[in-house]
């Protein structure tokens, strides 16, 4: 990346200095001038506002660290010195949601001191870009001096919070981050988590999250006065924020601005505050389409545990391979191979072994079975919270995975209460939650150790997503949110509304692995409380609308040879894209989005609603100018409805321009998907 100089860039950068105070303000703007942030330290205070198409979006709000056994970085404080930089340049990502990813943003970095003695200086560096912006705090200490952060002083400040639209989950709670979205105006809220997302007076469109989360504490917000936002950092077991040296750095605070909703949908923010990839030649990161031994499991039709209705046998997972062969997909997962189901693992995940099999699964035999069929077995690692565990076993696990030929593992870190254990350098288990700083390393040293096996990792009861799939491609997606088996045992199961919600909040983060493609959308009958409360085009619709580079048919297998002109779309989408676009949609509403296929002419399209009925009109400016599609359209039958007639589906075939309009009518909780086929 070219980084130029104030000098060089022709940027504004304005000191101002204030009475006899001696205050200093500095500010800088966005590439487009549309941001916006001034920052300032008044009466020893560091402060920051930001301004939006000329409107004060952000009122004044603090910034600083609080240290133990230091006066830390919070007060008589003055700005030493300043620098502004720019820089804009064009990355290609190996797989992802666009394959050009355009970085384009002005820097400010200042660095601030305590009085002429203090020992301790901290620096804080901005990058504006024109759809938001983000900070992140730098220590200039050294890498040996012990550094103990016991508080976040930064705040996000806005005015009106009782006109301001939010949607969002509780922080800290017993069930991570699947929980269903609620919306409620700001002033309601007390601590959530990130993305947060809301709506301002004015129709501006704000989100709330980070980036390049790293050997820190995750970023939680607790309101304060109304309106006020204060960063709240997970704890440790040792009830410290962070241990770290003097010269840390932590995790980009990240603001997302749009005038509309989809503008936030339409932003690469949090892929560009992150480092560029550490791993070198990444060709084996494969993205794909899977089924799975695991549906079954959450029907009650099979078990993870050994037994009559064991699921992960070598004989149907070569059934589930042979599958896969016939219809295109290249991989099979498979949980509960490994011994450790039965009994209490779920309270104590210290059962599992990662390398020792069930007698009915054979590893050897299923694995050269399936490079008969070009189907590669995907590994499962179910940690039950029990991280130190999973530790010691890890290189063994991910050797003997890699010498049967499995290269991506989704790895599970189900524990009750929200907290998982881990062994002390004493010895001594330790409770802490899954987004303190401790927990979030081991999930980075999983990914680590399994880039050096080749293998990619789908982390499910994550770490949220903060972009550092840029860094380490092989970090392939994650869960972090209310998936699609509390369809099958929730209550309640997930809402008409919650997979819309998903778009604006948890996607703005990066993939997940929902695991769409329920096709069976009532196995206990349309009135029982457990069932998919969609129809079924919205399923297929969420192949574009839910973004992950590894997508997994999630049904029976059984479900889809029942309906082989519907399971069609499933095999035709791709999951690795050139360029996406959202093209329209409202938070919690709906949501339409267009993804043309990587290096390919085909075109996606996927529209979703919630539980109110729409008719959307589509114009196809999108698709390339002078050439031709048939359209493959998937969408509501004309008397579909998701409580009383899901599966109305109608399949109509019709060839289209750039110039043409389409128009849409989603039932309750429907959808529509679009294949665009180049002619």
């Amino acid at each position: 990346m070219k980084l130029k100089h104030l000098a060089n860039c022709g940027l504004l950068l304005t000191v101002f200095i204030v009475n006899q105070t001696m205050a200093k303000t500095v500010s800088l703007t966005s590439p487009n001038n549309a941001l916006e942030i001034f920052l300032s330290d008044d009466n020893g205070a560091i402060k920051y506002q930001v301004k939006y198409a000329g409107k004060l979006v952000i009122q004044p709000s603090a910034l600083g660290l609080l240290l133990k056994n230091e006066e830390g970085f919070s007060q008589n404080l003055s700005i030493r010195k300043s620098e502004i930089l720019s820089a804009d340049d064009t990355w290609v990502q190996p797989w992802g949601e666009r394959k050009f990813v355009r970085d384009h943003h002005n820097e400010l970095y200042v660095e601030f001191k305590e009085d002429d003695n203090s020992p301790f200086n901290i620096g804080i560096r901005f990058k504006l870009f024109d759809d938001g912006f983000g900070f992140r705090y730098e220590g200039l200490g050294d890498n040996k001096t012990p550094v103990a952060i016991i508080d976040d002083l930064t705040e996000f400040s806005f005015q009106q919070p009782e006109k301001i639209d939010s949607w969002w989950i509780p922080a800290r709670g017993w069930n991570r981050y699947e929980y269903l979205y609620e919306s409620t105006k700001l002033d309601k809220i007390d601590r959530v988590h990130t993305p947060f997302t809301f709506k301002l007076p004015g129709g501006e469109h704000v989100s709330i999250h980070e980036a390049a989360l790293v050997n820190f504490a995750a970023m939680t917000l607790d309101q304060r006065r109304p309106g006020t936002l204060k960063s709240n950092l997970t704890p440790r077991y040792d009830g410290l924020k962070v241990l770290t040296t003097g010269d840390f750095k932590s995790s980009w605070r990240t603001v997302q601005i749009a005038k509309d909703a989809v503008g936030l949908l339409n932003s690469d923010l949090i892929l560009n505050l992150n480092e560029p990839n550490k791993l070198g030649d990444v060709s084996w990161v494969k993205p794909g389409k899977y089924v799975g031994i695991w549906w079954g499991m959450h029907l009650n039709v099979n078990s993870w545990g050994s037994g009559p209705i064991h699921g992960a046998t070598t004989q149907q997972t070569k059934q589930y391979m042979d599958f896969a062969a016939k219809y295109g997909f290249d991989g099979v997962l498979v949980e509960g191979w490994n011994i450790g189901w039965d009994g209490s693992w779920y309270e104590n995940g210290d059962v599992f072994s990662f390398t020792q099999n069930y007698a009915d699964f054979d590893l050897e035999a299923v694995t050269q079975y399936g490079k008969s069929k070009d189907v590669r077995l995907i590994g499962h690692h179910e940690t039950s919270g029990s991280i130190s565990n999973y530790e010691n076993q890890m290189d063994d696990a991910y050797t003997l995975y890699q010498k049967h030929g499995v290269t991506q593992v989704k790895t599970g870190y189900v524990a009750d209460g929200g907290q998982v254990k881990r062994i002390d350098e004493n010895g001594i288990a330790r409770m802490e939650w899954h987004d303190s700083q401790n927990v979030i390393n081991h999930y980075l040293h999983s990914v680590k150790q399994a880039a050096k096996h080749q293998i990619s990792i789908n982390t499910h009861e994550p770490i949220k997503d903060t972009g550092l799939r840029r860094t380490y491609p092989n970090w392939i997606s994650r869960e972090g949110a209310r998936g699609q088996e509390f369809n099958a045992w929730g209550s309640p199961p997930n809402s008409p509304a919650h997979t819309v919600n998903l778009v604006y909040t948890r996607m703005l983060a990066g993939p997940m692995d929902f695991t769409p493609g329920i096709f069976n959308l009532a196995y206990e009958g349309l009135d029982a409380e457990n069932r998919v409360q969609t129809t079924l085009a919205k399923q297929l619709a969420l192949y574009v609308v839910l973004y992950s580079p590894i997508q997994m048919a999630a049904d029976l297998i059984e479900h889809y040879e029942q309906n082989l002109p519907a399971f069609q779309f499933i095999q035709d989408v791709s999951t690795d894209w050139q360029q996406s676009i959202a093209l329209d949609g409202e938070v919690g509403e709906f949501v339409v989005f267009a993804r043309q296929e990587r290096d390919k002419n085909d075109w996606f399209l996927g529209a979703i609603t919630n539980e109110k009925s729409r008719e959307i009109k589509l114009a196809l400016s999108f698709l390339e100018k002078g050439k031709s599609y048939q359209a493959q359209i998937y969408k509501d039958g004309e008397d579909a409805d998701w409580k009383s007639n899901p599966y109305a589906l109608d399949i109509v075939k019709q060839v289209v321009t750039s110039e043409d309009t389409l128009n849409l009518k989603l039932a309750t909780s429907g959808g529509a998907a679009i294949r665009f086929k180049a002619l």
